[in-house]
């Protein structure tokens, strides 16, 4: 049985990898500063894609797309701040993805939703 971290981490392990066969690169996993984490840090092409990583059993509470409310985008957003300025990458063409996966039979969803919010 996975505990609850394992078994988020597995699930980003199969985005990454759903992302690779789409072309994507990945840059970093898990990137972490005070006030927020960006699940995936990957490059299509030129642009470098923060990527949030959302996984919901059930949508009781909501969709895991309706769980990337403004306060978990502020968060995000502040980590890649954090990322651009630690990396010198303040120059490069950037947007925020959010992938959502849900269980589908006896294997799992991803919805994959590229430039799904921006800086204000």
């Amino acid at each position: 049985m996975l505990f609850a971290r394992d078994k988020g981490l597995e699930i980003e392990r199969r985005v990454c990898r759903h992302l690779e066969k789409h072309g994507l690169r990945l840059v970093e996993r898990n990137y972490l500063c005070k006030g927020g984490e960006i699940d995936l840090i990957m490059r299509d092409n030129k642009t470098l894609v923060f990527i949030e990583v959302r996984f919901r059993k059930t949508v009781t509470y909501g969709s895991a797309l309706e769980s990337v409310d403004k306060k978990k985008q502020n968060k995000i957003i502040h980590a890649a701040q954090h990322f651009l300025q630690s990396t010198a990458s303040s120059n490069v063409a950037c947007r925020f993805d959010v992938v959502a996966v849900s269980p589908d039979n006896s294997s799992l969803k991803i919805d994959w939703v590229q430039d799904a919010f921006q800086l204000n």
